[in-house]
Formats: structure tokens, C-alpha cells, sequence
């Protein structure tokens, strides 16, 4: 502690002692060297002068997350099709010579790294599947963005297995990027010289949609024709592929997780998983790449994993028709991996729980049905998860259950089953102190009732702890991925609201008319509100610390407004990421005009 005098120093002498008072400050210093004895000179003396403070600097401002991280595009899809009109042949090219450039791939879908190397696999066109085979919007439909073409898709008259739902499917890819030679390689011409099995699998396989590496095996897997499954291997060190196998019995792949030195893959049965589902443990080799055992007997899909306190933690997709709280989105936990064998075996199939589920928080039975469970994290004792809401969904589900009486209802239907994402954290899962808290989320939704055909708001029996709903984006539909990086929970969203206008349309070809003989488009409301996001493209947030809101580090595509999600990422090992984006916009593919490109990129995220 530094003590300065000041001029307004007086001096008290006794006979005993001397006390100095600082009289401005009130502190006492006693100066005991005065002995009994003749008065000492009382005459007062300059106060030495103050030392002169050292310049104060201001506190530096926290760094926003915005500020801290840098996006360097890695590779990107590149136009593979001339498109003529639909229903048209598609010409030779690119370079096209008539029609215009098409890119179909879209999705980095698949995305894992093994040393220097990451691998990722692909889907095409995948908005148009997902209108087909989820919300059966099949009418043909091109805008300036992009064109479904469904069944009148020209390859289907090639391929007459393809159902007209997935008319525009077209065969995903293998990749590679080396990050120390910067260099991008498609691996799938190994697939299809390999045999004409190999060749047809990939020919016949939706998208790929998971990867995943373990044991010197490289593992893509993704849905096929027939609601099965199709799965490919490569080998790790020399990157020769090694074969593919169908399996009939399941029908969906979205994550595989390294976990205690096993490798494991959550798994749906039927289309989009909505049969059932489970979790499998690898138990191959290179030279025998695809042998499998079942972990987990589920009731649902098990969608995305994380482990946490020694156990798998896997987010849940719903049956198609959910019976019980068992059969919605949810929260799994499974045994300890430490408790017998090592790892997750068969004989712990019948031991997983469902810890949460949708139902807890959403009112309206009809639409807690419609919910999925996304990305999954999990960091100091927390495990972190969203949800997911296929746009629209909701609202068609409800209109088959209760058909809108007019445009009127129509619209009051879609605007009040929209759902944006929910965030969710949860400690001590499964222990009688397990505590479960709405990061971002509503603390009333509405709910329909048919009695009255009226909605009306209802509690969801939570508090958002920082926002609402979607980081405060209707819009932000898909928590499609977590991944923690220093402590740090990454969060990448789908934002949709650049599709609204032509999602509306398409889903709306003939809007019904009023008394006034216009047209009314019960969609108008979204169109509206899409057309003041402050950002088209999907985001990345990132929640700092336990004790902190989430931030956002890019909420426009990241480089690409017509990046509608990041649909990937895994850490790049120097507390950056590497990102897959997703990019339907099929028909965007003119490097001269105004707007970014179309098709999936590859991304990394470095320190600014």
C-alpha cells in the first residue's frame, strides 16, 4: 500500500510521542521516537512531494467471438450437368454447349480425418429428397436458385428403380483433401472399378451420410434404395478401397463416435429411420471390414452421439407413429462402457434408458411427433443438444390431422406449428440429481385445439436460461451439429429462411382465393419475416464457458450466404475446425454474376 502525503499535514507533539494525522484521510500514523525531554522544534516542514501515478490504461474489451476465428474455403463442388428444362435431356458438359451448368452435389454429408488426410462424402440435390420422400411435395418445380424435378427427372427413365420421389438423386461421392498439399481428390472412380456391385451400390445410394475411421479402416455409410442401407470402406494407409455391402435391415446412418478405443455408429431401421433403430460396435478389419454387432436395441433412431461419465449420450429421431413418450426425439444413455467387457457388447442392448424427450417440453402432441434430436456435445460434466424441424413438416402433419377449414386456418396452421431449434444442457444425467436446463427455447408454444379449431398458447414447464428459440431465429432449423474445441461447444445450424419464398411456392403451387377473387398465399406471413433476417445462411455460435450465453461466430453461411447449414465439422487439432457446408442451390453455378456459387464446401476455421 502506498501512503502519500499532502500539504494538509499537521503536527500534534506530547511529551511521550508524536502523532501525525492525515487529516484528509484519516489515517493515524504514530511515530513513537519522541522521548520525554526538552520540546522539540514544532515549526512545520514541507511535505514531500506526491509521486506522480502511473497513467492508467483502460481494460481491454473482451474480443467478440466474431472477431476471433478466420474461414478459408478448402474445396467446393463444381457444376457436373447441363440442365435443359425439366423433363429435358441433359446435354454433354460442362462446359455446357446448351442448357445451363448444374451442380448437384450438395452436401459435405460424411466428414472424418485420419492424419494429414480428410475424408468426406457427399449427397446430391439433397432439398429435393428431402421434399419427396419427407414432406411429398413432388410437383416439378426450377426457380433461379434451384430445380426439383422429381419425376420427370430423366433419370429415371434410365434407372427404373428409382422411385419418382427420389427423382433427383443422383450417385454420391468420395473425397479426399490433403491438407498438407492443399490438393482435393474424388476417390469414387476406385468404387466403380473395383466390381459392377460396387459400381451400382453407389449408383443406388440416397447420399452418404456418415464417416467415420478406426483401425485403419475408413467407413462411409448412407441410405439406399429400398430403405436399406449401403456402407463402403477404404483403407486408411494406402487409401485403396477395400469393397462395399448392402444391409437390409437397416435403412439409416447419420453419426459414428470413437469412444474408450471402439468404434460405434447409431443406426435407423425403415425410411429416415422412422421404424426404429439402434447402435452398432465395429468389430472388423481391413480385410474384413463390415462386421458389425448390435449394442443397442432402441425403439428410435439413435441420431447423433457424444460420450459423457463414462457412457454413450445419443440423440433420438421419432417412429412415425410415436405410441408412447418412448417412441419421440429424445435423450438415450447406455450402460457404462467400464462395466464388463470392455466397451458396449450385446449383452448391454437391453440396458440404454431414454433420459429426456420432447414431450417434456413441446405441448402440442401432434407436433412433439414431428421433432428430431440433432447435434450432441459434451464438456465439464455438461452434455449439450438441440433439436431439429424439417421446415414445414409440422404444419403438413397437422393439416393431414386436422384439415385447415380455409386459407384463413391454413395460415394460422403454418405460422403456429412453426418451431425453431431449442438448446439444451443437462448434469448428472440418470442420478437422482440429474438437472436438465433450457438454454434457448419458449416458455409457451401453441397448442391446437380441435374441439374449438383455435390455438391458443400453453407452458412448456421451462425457462429459457438465455434467449428464445433458434438464437433468436425462427428461422434456424436444424441444430445439425456440436463439437467441442478447447473446452468451447460449437454449435452449426440450417437456417432456411433463403428458401422460404421458394419452399412456399413449391409446397403452395395454386393458393386458394378469398372473398375478394385473390389470391391468398398462406405463406405470406413467413415470406415476410424471411425477408427481414438480417443474414441469409446457416450459422456457428459458440458457448465460451459454462457460465456464458452462446455467441455467434458467423451467421451468414459462413462465407456464403447460400450455405443454408453447416451440416459437418470436426476439430482441425489447432483449436480451429473443419466444416462441411450444405449448398442445394443447384442452379446457382455463374462465377460472373452477383451471387455466390452453389454445391457443398469444404471449409477450415483458424485464429484470427
Amino acid at each position: 500500500m502506498r501512503i502519500t502525503f499532502t500539504p494538509r499535514l499537521r503536527r500534534v507533539a506530547t511529551a511521550t510521542a508524536a502523532v501525525l494525522l492525515l487529516a484528509s484521510g484519516g489515517l493515524v500514523v504514530q511515530d513513537t521516537s519522541a522521548m520525554a525531554g526538552p520540546a522539540r522544534d514544532t515549526a512545520p516542514k514541507a511535505a514531500p512531494k506526491a509521486a506522480p501515478k502511473p497513467a492508467s490504461k483502460p481494460a481491454p474489451k473482451p474480443v467478440a467471438a466474431k472477431d476471433l476465428y478466420k474461414f478459408t474455403r478448402l474445396a467446393k463442388a463444381k457444376p457436373d450437368e447441363c440442365f435443359n428444362g425439366i423433363g429435358q435431356s441433359y446435354s454433354a458438359g460442362p462446359p455446357c454447349k446448351t442448357g445451363k451448368p448444374k451442380v448437384n452435389q450438395a452436401y459435405v454429408w460424411g466428414l472424418t480425418q485420419v492424419g494429414p488426410t480428410i475424408w468426406f462424402g457427399t449427397g446430391a440435390n439433397v432439398h429435393c429428397l428431402v421434399s419427396g420422400a419427407t414432406l411429398q411435395y413432388v410437383n416439378p418445380s426450377a426457380n433461379d436458385n434451384w430445380v426439383c424435378e422429381f419425376g420427370s427427372s430423366r433419370t429415371l427413365t434410365t434407372d427404373t428403380t428409382i422411385p419418382p420421389y427420389l427423382g433427383d438423386m443422383r450417385p454420391p461421392e468420395v473425397w479426399t483433401y490433403d491438407t498438407g498439399t492443399k490438393k482435393s481428390v474424388n476417390m469414387s472412380a476406385q468404387i466403380r472399378a473395383k466390381s459392377a456391385d460396387d459400381a451400382a451400390r453407389l449408383d443406388h445410394t440416397v447420399g452418404l451420410r456418415a464417416a467415420g475411421n478406426f483401425g485403419g479402416v475408413v467407413l462411409f455409410g448412407g441410405p439406399a434404395i429400398g430403405n436399406t442401407l449401403n456402407m463402403f470402406a477404404f483403407d486408411a494407409t494406402t487409401k485403396q478401397f477395400l469393397g462395399s455391402k448392402n444391409f437390409t435391415e437397416y435403412g439409416n446412418i447419420r453419426t459414428f463416435l470413437v469412444a474408450d478405443n471402439a468404434l460405434y455408429l447409431g443406426i435407423g431401421i425403415g425410411r429416415n429411420g422412422t421404424a426404429g433403430g439402434g447402435v452398432l460396435r465395429w468389430t472388423g478389419s481391413v480385410s474384413s471390414p463390415f462386421d458389425f454387432v448390435n449394442i443397442a436395441a432402441l425403439p428410435v433412431q439413435a441420431a447423433d452421439l457424444t460420450v459423457s461419465g463414462g457412457r454413450i449420450v445419443a440423440t433420438s429421431w421419432p417412429l412415425a407413429q410415436a405410441t408412447s413418450s418412448l417412441g419421440l426425439a429424445g435423450l438415450w444413455m447406455s450402460p457404462k462402457l467400464a462395466d464388463g467387457a470392455p466397451g458396449l457388447n450385446p449383452e448391454d442392448a437391453n440396458g440404454w434408458t431414454q433420459v429426456w424427450n420432447v414431450g417434456q417440453y413441446e405441448p402440442d402432441s401432434v407436433i412433439a411427433g414431428t421433432y428430431g434430436g440433432g447435434g450432441i456435445a459434451a464438456t465439464d460434466g455438461y452434455v449439450y443438444w438441440g433439436t431439429m424441424h424439417v421446415p414445414m413438416k409440422a404444419a403438413q402433419v397437422m393439416a393431414s390431422k386436422y384439415p385447415p377449414a380455409n386459407d384463413a386456418a391454413r395460415k394460422d396452421q403454418l405460422l403456429n406449428a412453426n418451431r425453431a431449434v431449442s438448446i439444451w444442457r443437462a448434469k448428472d444425467l440418470g442420478l437422482p440429481t440429474q438437472k436438465i436446463e433450457m438454454l434457448y427455447g419458449e416458455t409457451a408454444l401453441p397448442v391446437y385445439d380441435p374441439t374449438t379449431a383455435k390455438w391458443s398458447k400453453k407452458s412448456t414447464n421451462y425457462k429459457p436460461v438465455y434467449g428464445k428459440s433458434g438464437f433468436n431465429n425462427v428461422f434456424n432449423n436444424y441444430t445439425w451439429r456440436m463439437t467441442v474445441v478447447d473446452g468451447k461447444v460449437f454449435v452449426g445450424t440450417m437456417d432456411w429462411s433463403y428458401l422460404v419464398k421458394d419452399l412456399i411456392a413449391m409446397g403452395n403451387p395454386a393458393p386458394s382465393a378469398g372473398k375478394s377473387g385473390k389470391q391468398a398465399n398462406a405463406g405470406s406471413d413467413l415470406v415476410k419475416a424471411a425477408s427481414k433476417v438480417d443474414g441469409f445462411g446457416g450459422d456457428l455460435w459458440v458457448f465460451s464457458s459454462g457460465s456464458t450465453a452462446a455467441e455467434p461466430v458467423d451467421t451468414k453461411g459462413l462465407g456464403n450466404y447460400l450455405n443454408y447449414g453447416v451440416r459437418n465439422m470436426i476439430p482441425n487439432g489447432r483449436g480451429g475446425l473443419y466444416l462441411g457446408m450444405a449448398n442445394p442451390m443447384n442452379l446457382r453455378t455463374d462465377p460472373t454474376d452477383s451471387r455466390p456459387e452453389g454445391g457443398w464446401e469444404l471449409l477450415e476455421m483458424t485464429k484470427r
